[in-house]
C-alpha cells in the first residue's frame, strides 16, 4: 500500500500538484474544500481528551483526466485501519442486506460447498456468515485486527493484513483463489488503487466473479453528500472511472446494481478481462445516467462547494435559532460522516451537547475535532431532548423506528442532508 503523502510544501512562487493515484496526472481541479480535520474515526478517550489532535486538509480534486474524485493521501492505511471502531453488525438493515445478497449470490452464480467466497476488507464476518450457513467455504481479509478477531471467535476464517498484489500472490501461492471475491465499501478506502485492484484479478479464479459495492459519486453530488468526503475515503467513485481502472489491470464489468444503501450505491460485477461475460443492462443504464449527468465533464464539478455552504449555513442557523429559544438538541449516532458534518460547520458541545450511538465500542468516547461525548441511546430518555440530529442520516427511517418514542415528549428527528429536514 502507498505510504502517507511525504511532500514538502512548496517554496513561495513555486507552483506544486499532488498527482492522481490512478492515471498520475497533476490534480488542479477542486471539487470542494472542506478545511482541516483530525481522521474521521479518530475517537478520542477521556484521557486523549488532555492531547492535542493532528488536523490534515480536507480537500477533495477531481482529476481532469480519468475524472476520479479523490483525496490527497495523508496518513498510511496502518494509521487509519489498524484498530478500528466500525462494526457492521451494529446495523439491522446492514444486516439484511448483507442476508439478501448472499441468496441472490448462491442462485445467481451457482455456488456450492466446493466454492470459496472470499472478501476483502470483511469487517466482523457479517456477510462471510450467511455463506457459511450454507456450507460453502468462506475466507475474510481484514486488516484491522480488533475486528477481524471478533470474526474469528464467530468461526469465520480471517486474515489480518492489507490487500493488495503481493497478499493476492500469496493467497495463489496457498492454493486459495476465488469463486466469488467481494468488496463491500472498500474500494474507495484504498490510496494505492492500482495495487489493491491488481491483486482483485490475480486471485479471481479464471471464471470467478468479483462483486464490489461503493457508494456512487452521481449521488454524492446531486444529493450534496459532502459528508461522506473524509479521510479513510482516498476516493469518490462512478462507473465512468471504476472501468478504467477495472480494464487497466485487466478486469470488465459486465453488470451493475443500483441500491439505496449509503445515500445511493453500486454494486458491480466483474469478471477477468480475457473471459469477459456479456454486458447487461444494468450497466448501459448507469453509464447513460452518467453521461446525461456530465461526469465526463469537469463544469458538471463547478457550483458543489457552494452547495456544501448552504448546508452549512442551514445547519449552524437551526442549531444557534433552537439554542435563543431555549430548546434542545442532541445527536444521534456517531458516523465518520458525522464528524465530517460537524468539523466542517465548526459544531461543537454549545451547541450540541451530546450524541448517541449504538455501539458500545463509541461510547464513552468524544469525536473527534468536535469533541462531543457519545452516549448510549438510553441517555436520550434521560435528557428528553426538543430535536435529535440524525447524523447517519442514510439510516434515517431505521433509527426513526427503533427510537419513535422521542416522539413521547414531543422530540422531533432533524435531517442535515441533503437540506436541513425536521421530521414530523
Amino acid at each position: 500500500m502507498a505510504l502517507a503523502n511525504q511532500s514538502v510544501p512548496p517554496l513561495e512562487g513555486e507552483r506544486w500538484h499532488s498527482h492522481c493515484r490512478f492515471c498520475r496526472a497533476p490534480l488542479t481541479t477542486t471539487l470542494v474544500d472542506l478545511g482541516t480535520t483530525p481522521a474521521a474515526n479518530a475517537y478520542q478517550t477521556p484521557t486523549q481528551m488532555r492531547l492535542g489532535e493532528t488536523y490534515y486538509p480536507l480537500h477533495a480534486y477531481v482529476c481532469d483526466s480519468c475524472k476520479l474524485v479523490q483525496l490527497e493521501d495523508f496518513q498510511t492505511p496502518g494509521q487509519l485501519f489498524s484498530d478500528y471502531l466500525y462494526f457492521s453488525s451494529y446495523s439491522e438493515s446492514w444486516l439484511e442486506h448483507a442476508a439478501a445478497f448472499a441468496d441472490m449470490a448462491v442462485e445467481r452464480f451457482g455456488l456450492t460447498p466446493r466454492s470459496l467466497v472470499m472478501e476483502v476488507a470483511s469487517n466482523d464476518g457479517y456477510l462471510l456468515k450467511n455463506f457459511l450457513r450454507k456450507r460453502i467455504p468462506v475466507l475474510g481479509i481484514e486488516p484491522a485486527a480488533n475486528i477481524a478477531m471478533a470474526a474469528q471467535r464467530d468461526g469465520i476464517p480471517t486474515l489480518v493484513e492489507f490487500f493488495g498484489v503481493e497478499a493476492a500472490r500469496h493467497l495463489v501461492r496457498g492454493g486459495q483463489l476465488a469463486d466469488l471475491l467481494i468488496g463491500n465499501n472498500v474500494l474507495a478506502h484504498v490510496p494505492d488503487i492500482n495495487d489493491f485492484v491488481r491483486g482483485l484479478s490475480v486471485v479471481l479464479k479464471p471464471d470467478g466473479v468479483l462483486v464490489m459495492e461503493f457508494p456512487h459519486l452521481l449521488n454524492l453530488l446531486e444529493k450534496s453528500q459532502f459528508d461522506t468526503i473524509y479521510h479513510e475515503h482516498f476516493s469518490y467513485l462512478s462507473i465512468l472511472a471504476v472501468e478504467r481502472i477495472f480494464e487497466a489491470h485487466g478486469l470488465a464489468i459486465f453488470d451493475v446494481d443500483r441500491l439505496p444503501t449509503h445515500g445511493g450505491s453500486l454494486r458491480i460485477y466483474a469478471c477477468l478481462a480475457i473471459n469477459r461475460r456479456p454486458e447487461e443492462a444494468g450497466l448501459a443504464e448507469v453509464r447513460a445516467a452518467e453521461k446525461a449527468a456530465g461526469l465526463g465533464r469537469l463544469e458538471t464539478y463547478a457550483g458543489f462547494s457552494e452547495r456544501c455552504g448552504t448546508i452549512k449555513r442551514d445547519l449552524l442557523r437551526f442549531l444557534i435559532d433552537a439554542r435563543e429559544a431555549g430548546k434542545t438538541v442532541a445527536g444521534y449516532g456517531a458516523p465518520a460522516k458525522g464528524n465530517t458534518l460537524l468539523n466542517y460547520c465548526g459544531i461543537k458541545a454549545d451547541l450540541l451537547p451530546f450524541t448517541v450511538d449504538i455501539s458500545p465500542h463509541k461510547q464513552g468516547l468524544f469525536l473527534p475535532g468536535s469533541r462531543i461525548p457519545v452516549f448510549d441511546p438510553g441517555h436520550l430518555t434521560e435528557a428528553r431532548p426538543d430535536y435529535v440530529l440524525i447524523l447517519p442520516w442514510n439510516l434515517t427511517g431505521e433509527i426513526t423506528r427503533s427510537m419513535s418514542h422521542i416522539r413521547d415528549w414531543g422530540g422531533r428527528f432533524v435531517v442535515p442532508i441533503p437540506a436541513l429536514t425536521v421530521l414530523d
